[in-house]
Parts: C-alpha cells; sequence; structure tokens
C-alpha cells in the first residue's frame, strides 16, 4: 500500500489542482456559492433503524462553519431513536474540516469556542446510543479525518483523500492529532500530523482508520449493507457493546478490570432487554440468524 500517489493534489495542505482556492486547506470551491436556504446538515430515514445525516456545504466541499457544527449536533440529537447512524457528506467529499473563512479574523476566545464547539459534536458522537458510520467520499482533512477516527465505523472510496494540513499551517492538528494517536499506530500517527501528506482509502483500511475500502461507485451501497447488518442486532446490546468499546481502550488499561468491565456490560444489556433469551432458546432449537454460529 502506498501513502500518497504523485502530483500537486499531494502536496501539504493542497485540497485541488489548480486555482486560489487550492492553497493549503481551502475549502472554497471557486465560482460557487450556498443558496441562501439550504440546511448545512440534511437528515433522512432508511427504514425505521438507520439515519443518514448528510454534510450539506459542498460548495465548501462540507467544511464545517460554526452553524454547521450545530447543525450537526442538532442532527445527532434528533437522530437518537436510531441502531445506525450513517454520516456522509454532499457533492462527491466527505468533510475538509473546519470552515477558515470563519477562523482568520477571530479572536483567542473565538478561536477557543470553534475547538470546544468541535469537541462537543466528537462526544456526541462518541456517547450517542447509535453505532455511527462514516461514509467517506473524495477529502476528509483535518476535522474530517477527526469523523472518520471518531465514528464508530468508516467505509471509505478507495479513491479517498485523508489528512492532516495542519503543519503546513504553522500548528499541531489540535483535534485530528488526538484522535489519530488514539486510533493509529505511533509511527502512522506521526506520518499523518508531520507530513501533511494525504493516504488514500486503501491505505486508510491497511492502518486501521477504515473498516472497509471500496470502489466510490459501490460506496453508498456497500454503506448501507454494514448499516443494514448491525441494525438488525439488538439496540440495547448495540449500545452498550459501543460503550465497551470506547471505555475498555481508553480508561481501563489492566487486564482483570477489563474482563470485570465486559461482564458488567452484559449484566446492564440482560437488565434492560431479554432478546438474548429468545436468540438463545432459538440457537438451539435450530433456529440461526446473522452472526450466530460458526457458519455465520
Amino acid at each position: 500500500m502506498t501513502a500518497t500517489s504523485s502530483g500537486p493534489a499531494d502536496q501539504p495542505g493542497a485540497a485541488d489542482q489548480s486555482g486560489p482556492a487550492n492553497q493549503p486547506g481551502a475549502a472554497d470551491q471557486p465560482g460557487r456559492t450556498a443558496p441562501a436556504d439550504q440546511a448545512p446538515v440534511l437528515v433522512t430515514r432508511v427504514g425505521e433503524r438507520i439515519a443518514r445525516i448528510t454534510l450539506n456545504r459542498p460548495h465548501k466541499r462540507n467544511a464545517l462553519d460554526r452553524q454547521a457544527r450545530q447543525a450537526l449536533r442538532d442532527a445527532l440529537a434528533e437522530c437518537r431513536d436510531a441502531s445506525v447512524v450513517v454520516l456522509a457528506g454532499a457533492g462527491g467529499t466527505f468533510c475538509a474540516g473546519m470552515d477558515l473563512s470563519q477562523l482568520a479574523t477571530k479572536s483567542r476566545d473565538d478561536e477557543d469556542e470553534l475547538n470546544r464547539s468541535w469537541r462537543m459534536v466528537q462526544e456526541d458522537i462518541r456517547h450517542h446510543p447509535a453505532i455511527v458510520i462514516a461514509s467517506v467520499a473524495g477529502y476528509a482533512l483535518g476535522g474530517g479525518a477527526t469523523l472518520i477516527n471518531t465514528c464508530d465505523l468508516a467505509v471509505v472510496a478507495e479513491d479517498a483523500r485523508i489528512g492532516t494540513p495542519e503543519i503546513g499551517f504553522g500548528f499541531y492538528p489540535g483535534l485530528a492529532g488526538p484522535a489519530a494517536q488514539l486510533r493509529l499506530s505511533a509511527k502512522r500517527a506521526a506520518w499523518m500530523v508531520l507530513t501533511a501528506e494525504r493516504i488514500d482509502g486503501r491505505t486508510a483500511e491497511a492502518w486501521g482508520m477504515a473498516n472497509l475500502a471500496v470502489p466510490a461507485a459501490e460506496l453508498d451501497r456497500r454503506t448501507l449493507e454494514l448499516a443494514e447488518r448491525v441494525a438488525g442486532f439488538d439496540p440495547v446490546a448495540l449500545e452498550w457493546s459501543k460503550k465497551a468499546l470506547w471505555q475498555i481502550p481508553m480508561h481501563i488499561g489492566e487486564w482483570g478490570a477489563a474482563l470485570e468491565f465486559g461482564a458488567y456490560v452484559n449484566a446492564e444489556i440482560h437488565a434492560r432487554t431479554r432478546s438474548h433469551e429468545g436468540a438463545l432458546e432459538g440457537f438451539l432449537g435450530g433456529v440461526r440468524h446473522p452472526g450466530q454460529g460458526a457458519d455465520r
């Protein structure tokens, strides 16, 4: 696997190949502006248990300004009854991170607010009862890369371009850096932080940043297949399994304590749902469901 391919698009911070809007970290697309009534985030439903949240600022490569970050938080709150939430971007790209046009003339207090709001978006995803799946096409830069690492699962297009351009502006990626360091090996996180080079979707899969890398034309279908599989399981078991997946590696370093926490999680699941009883009885009676038995 190669981390990048050669050419202008792979220079530090570049998000495209030509034009003034394509300087390091720029998110604008020349000549395009958003309609006045365009919602920055869209929510749609796929059946009863799957929701799709779409970042809807394609004229900014879905870079998130203050309004869009709040709209994303509102959308996540709206979808708390879903078992699975798919997070995607409009216009063939995932998310170019923060909208730098809002940062250029801001005070330190404004910068602190920006960082807080991004942290709250991450916390909303981490503590969301649904399993959140990133569906990544095109660019995922800075905060966009952070979103991939924060989501529970990720399906990426093979030709996606993922990176952290902050070092090109002379600073450490305060959100994307920690997220990469928690999710990737030390050397791979250092590569992203220190080189500002892009990795493609195939490399993201090989590095463990994504679960699947698929041809771009298959991205929506393969993401939906994964969402439908996960949504078929008991929602209480999913929610508490997600808690364990976050808590054990980050807060419980000792093996015995991790096993105790796993037992606690199952006790909490069993106190809230009896679905496991019917599943076990059915399995023993020869009724098999996805994920059960050695042949599934």
